[in-house]
């Protein structure tokens, strides 16, 4: 009875046990599964969806293959919001990058007088070394602070041109920086004046090596200018600038938010310069562009400090004391008002218009005609000198008489008309006792400013004069200058108005797209070696790879037809397209012809890569914490092949805190 009651106890006993045991592992895994779950759910949540989770009790094991490095830490940082970083074990891996990515070859340039400064990146076929001797041997003196590192990869098609160019560019001036790349050159630099600009930019751009793009950034300082010049005519509701200068730009903006209240409509030129008389320029200028603005008629005249208000007779007595008084309220301490209403002209008999006048007309080209009378030889002979000067000794023809009756300031007179009439290209001056005049066209955008201020210095602030000048774009070297992109611009609208087109499945260039071939090498040969991609399109008509090949003999054949032209042709590179990209409706025959065509596009260099922010860099710390007594530890996973023993069992409702 004894041995029966005792194998009914143990028989008890091992199915407690194996009922403990069933539920121990029943909530490991209820725990295990919601561990996963939310891991799962937090990855899903910020779209990560390679990682592989398995929950083996307690701990954690993430495998998969991370994109990148970034990515395998942005995966722990998930896991760690989630479970104990201690309990988590990874087995991710990051595929490893074996593509090698070219350096950029690079190097800038810097001149201040003797110091010259160079950093970059160059081949170490090409070492730092011979740069460096080459610029102390091109600037004698110099001192040259090295920052120049190497790297041994292939010499860049182009480099040594270029590098070649900025060596030599760099004796063209003092103080400036040329930056090289492969392809692409810059150059910024100070010059002395507009003329010097202009000098200095064609010599540049005839050095450079065909192929590379140049990008020019000169700047002449700003000029001293005396008197400090500023001149406004009123007349007939119609505001024209003569002459225009600001201390700064927010003077700039100032005078010009004046003259557009006033009704100025006209491009508007107001360069900055120096040799103001007051920081408060702009507000005596706006003063007295409002003056002017009440009086409806009349001319203004700032120079220096001196501010010279007039108005014909028929602005009415009160109107013209009224807007003076304001003025002179309004005026900074710093300058001095003049004013005066003019009378009325006296018409007492005919007057003889040539009775005492000067003409002086120049032709559009170049050469100068002096008509009328001059007080005596000596004076003849100064202005036949000055203008042989300003305008070359073949192409004046000096044809003025002695008249020793002419007013006191005759001869500063002309030659003040002189002076402004050598700003223009082509134009007429005409001297009188009470007038001076001059007209004409310039391809200078300052010329209003400039040919105001000769008179202005010849004959002080208060001279009286009319100045009807204006600006063309087409006499503007500077406008004109053949840059990479005004070459494009220029073949762009040749190509605009006529096309060159070709008969269906031929690639003859007939006599029409022969007369347009014309005139873009003529453009072509102004601009020199530039790259350009020549791109042939066909009509849809035809099997696919036919118009491909079609398209490719044509734009080889107008390259070739260049070439027959005398035009540089190495840069160029022909590629056909097929009937990719049509501009007309290939159910037309008009839009069929429209497809069968050319186009001329630069080929620009790529852009350099942008550094890699530092902040996609970042990097998951971990904390060493020191265990105490309070510290939560894992309790080991029992056997399966053992059964638990009783003290396994204690401690169990630890998953129960996750739910």
């Amino acid at each position: 009875m004894q041995t029966r009651m005792t194998l009914v106890s143990l028989a008890a006993f091992v199915l407690a046990a194996l009922l403990a045991w069933g539920a121990a592992l029943g909530l490991a895994s209820l725990f295990e599964r919601r561990t996963a779950d939310a891991l799962a759910s937090a990855y899903a949540d910020e779209g990560i969806t390679w990682v592989t989770i398995a929950s083996d009790g307690l701990r954690v094991t993430l495998s998969g293959s991370a994109p990148d490095e970034s990515g395998r830490i942005r995966a722990l940082q998930v896991a760690g919001r989630v479970v104990d970083a201690a309990r988590v074990d990874e087995a991710i891996t990051v595929p490893q990058n074996n593509a090698v990515v070219a350096p950029v070859f690079r190097i800038e340039v810097m001149r201040n007088r003797h110091e010259v400064s160079v950093i970059g990146l160059v081949p170490a076929q090409n070492d730092a070394a011979p740069i460096l001797q080459r610029l102390a041997d091109a600037v004698d003196g110099a001192e040259i602070t090295d920052m120049l590192q190497t790297a041994d990869n292939a010499v860049p098609g182009g480099w040594v041109a270029a590098v070649d160019f900025a060596v030599e560019a760099l004796t063209r001036f003092e103080t400036g920086r040329i930056s090289v790349t492969a392809g692409r050159i810059e150059v910024e630099a100070l010059v002395e004046n507009a003329e010097d600009r202009r000098s200095l930019e064609d010599g540049l751009r005839a050095l450079a090596p065909r192929g590379q793009v140049l990008t020019l950034d000169l700047i002449a300082p700003r000029p001293l200018l005396a008197p400090f010049p500023f001149r406004l005519e009123l007349e007939a509701g119609a505001v024209r600038l003569l002459a225009c200068a600001a201390d700064t730009e927010a003077a700039q903006r100032r005078i010009e938010a004046a003259l557009r209240t006033a009704g100025f409509t006209a491009r508007f030129s107001c360069p900055l310069a120096l040799g103001t008389p007051s920081p408060r320029w702009s507000e005596a200028v706006e003063s007295s562009i409002a003056a002017l603005q009440a009086l409806g008629t009349g001319s203004l005249t700032l120079a220096d400090g001196v501010v010279t208000l007039t108005a014909p007779h028929t602005v009415a007595a009160d109107v013209f004391d009224r807007a003076i008084g304001r003025l002179e309220t309004a005026l900074p301490t710093a300058f001095a008002l003049t004013s005066e209403r003019l009378a009325a002209p006296v018409t007492e008999g005919p007057v003889d218009p040539r009775a005492a006048e000067v003409v002086m007309e120049v032709t559009e080209a170049g050469h100068l005609t002096i008509d009328g009378r001059l007080p005596d030889s000596r004076i003849r002979e100064a202005v036949s000198v000055i203008a042989r000067a300003r305008f070359g000794a073949g192409s004046v023809d000096m044809a003025a008489r002695i008249d020793e009756g002419l007013p006191n300031g005759w001869s500063m007179r002309v030659l003040a008309a002189l002076e402004a009439l050598a700003e223009l290209h082509h134009g007429r001056a005409v001297v009188r006792a009470d007038t001076l005049a001059v007209s004409g066209v310039s391809g200078n955008p300052d010329v209003a400013n400039q040919a105001s201020q000769a008179i202005t210095q010849a004959l002080g602030a208060s001279a009286v004069y009319t100045l009807d000048v204006r600006y063309d774009e087409a006499l503007d070297p500077v406008a004109l200058a053949p840059t990479p992109d005004n070459c494009e611009q220029r073949i762009q609208a040749i190509l605009a108005q006529t096309k060159i087109t070709f008969d269906p499945g031929s690639l003859n260039i007939n006599e029409a797209s022969g007369r347009v071939l014309d005139a873009i090498a003529d453009v072509m040969r102004d601009c020199g070696e530039l790259p350009f991609l020549v791109a042939g399109y066909t009509d849809s008509q035809g099997r696919d790879e036919t118009n491909l090949a079609l398209s490719q003999a044509r734009a080889e054949a107008v390259i070739n037809a260049l070439l027959a032209r005398r035009v540089l042709v190495a840069a160029l590179v022909a590629q056909g397209f097929g009937a990719a990209s049509p501009i007309g409706d290939n159910a037309t025959e008009s839009g069929r012809e429209a497809n069968r065509r050319i186009e001329f596009t630069l080929i620009r260099p790529e852009p350099e890569p942008e550094p890699l922010d530092p902040a996609l860099e970042a990097q998951l710390i971990f904390a060493i914490r020191t265990p105490t007594a309070d510290t939560v530890r894992p309790q080991p996973r029992p056997e399966r092949d053992a059964a638990p023993a009783e003290n396994d069992l204690e401690g169990t409702d630890e998953p129960a805190a996750e739910n």
